[in-house]
């Protein structure tokens, strides 16, 4: 055993982060480990692969959030193994480190759903990676068909989720946009953007209302929809769906689900849905003394037995409320099960529109409206003085000019 602390936090994201925040300023002696050097904001990958923001507006070094909390350590290494009961973590080059509480706050990864060919075919949309390799791939597909050596770079989002509807409006936005500024007005009547999702509608945990306005919208910015069709096979050249359609696409974004990780499949612990860990009320995991599961690592509940969705601010409060229950058991105290303040919901549709459904009453908002709500709430949310001011300049830009603040040019490994 090379060295103990009294909490181990694996993983970066918003409840990791959040999580050793509040406990570094407690005085607690802490452990972050995740294997990237920064924090990133996940709900803006999707600006990051449309080239509507750069990497440095969405990523944040960890040193730097932690550098004015002397009880944190930011080590940058992958853990390999993790022994819950123990509370130990092991990382890739052997090294292995024991606390008197851990947390598991790895995040997730995709959920393919065993369908065929997902894994090697379509591009995710979860890392600061996977938003910077779709947005060479994309550039390589338009510079392919500029060049007349390929087909028309048709992009497939597949989930109808606030992921894949952001992500298929700003695509969709490029199409109308960028691309006959940069390429020719030829090129982008030959591309399409496709939504596809096995549910009946998009934003299916919004209301009608919403529903209908971002229909609307997306099929307004020229977004085909094969919405109650499922995903049967996803091959380089395109998908196949259920009902036997061929899709031809460049291009496949794959925005249906996520579950959790290896190393929580290999935990020790039980996994519920999605291979996430039901955790208790206070959120410690069932079954094992000293740990915490948070994020999209957990299915976690609300004061009435609910089970919430994947969202960051669900994180990020779960990862304040753990460090809260952590102090308590450091220091002789008493848990207290997690009350979570329902903001609502939240996804941008393109230039100027948004859906945004806030509190708990689900106050509704569309189109201009929601859009500036939707810019305030992520601006505030994002992690660092310097990446607010580039988001906004980015955003302003964007908006004014309807040219892109970074173009990638690259090639996809």
């Amino acid at each position: 055993m090379d060295d103990t602390y009294q909490v181990i936090v694996v993983g970066g994201g918003f409840a990791g982060k959040a999580a050793a925040q509040e406990l570094g300023r407690k005085g607690t002696r802490v452990l972050l480990i995740d294997a990237n050097n920064y924090h990133q904001f996940q709900p803006l990958l999707y600006q990051v692969a449309s080239s509507q923001i750069g990497v440095s507006a969405v990523a944040r070094p960890l040193r730097a959030v932690f550098r004015n909390i002397k009880g944190v350590r930011v080590l940058t290494a992958e853990v390999t193994a993790v022994d819950a009961a123990a509370r130990t973590v092991t990382t890739a080059d052997g090294t292995q480190f024991q606390a008197q509480v851990l947390v598991l706050a790895t995040g997730a990864v995709p959920n393919f759903f065993n369908t065929t060919g997902a894994d090697k075919f379509a591009y995710p949309l979860y890392s600061v990676a996977d938003a910077t390799r779709l947005s060479a791939a994309l550039t390589e597909a338009l510079d392919e068909a500029d060049r007349g050596n390929g087909d028309s770079p048709d992009v497939v989002v597949v989930g109808g989720g606030p992921t894949g509807v952001e992500t298929a409006g700003a695509l969709a936005e490029n199409v109308k946009y960028i691309v006959p500024k940069y390429f020719s007005s030829e090129l982008a009547a030959r591309c399409h953007v496709h939504l596809v999702d096995m549910v009946p509608n998009v934003l299916m945990a919004f209301s009608e209302k919403s529903q209908a306005y971002t229909r609307d919208r997306l099929v307004k910015l020229g977004v085909q929809l094969h919405m109650g069709q499922s995903v049967t096979e996803v091959r380089p050249d395109g998908v196949t769906l259920a009902d036997g359609t061929v899709l031809p696409a460049p291009i496949v974004v794959w925005a249906g689900g996520l579950q959790a990780g290896k190393i929580i499949a290999e935990s020790g612990l039980t996994q519920g849905k999605g291979g996430r860990i039901d955790v208790l009320p206070d959120l410690t995991a069932p079954g094992v003394e000293g740990v915490y599961v948070l994020g999209d690592s957990a299915n976690i509940t609300d004061a009435a037995g609910a089970r919430l969705p994947q969202l960051g601010s669900v994180a990020q409060q779960s990862g304040k409320w753990a460090a809260k229950n952590i102090h308590a058991d450091l220091t002789g105290g008493t848990r207290q099960p997690f009350r979570y303040l329902d903001k609502g919901y939240m996804a941008m549709v393109g230039r100027g529109a948004a859906v945004a459904e806030l509190g708990p009453q689900r106050i509704q908002l569309q189109g201009p409206l929601a859009f500036l709500s939707w810019l305030g709430v992520h601006l505030a949310l994002l992690p660092g003085v310097q990446q607010k001011v580039r988001a906004l300049f980015s955003w302003a830009v964007g908006y004014v000019t309807h040219s892109p603040s970074q173009v990638v040019v690259g090639r996809p490994d």
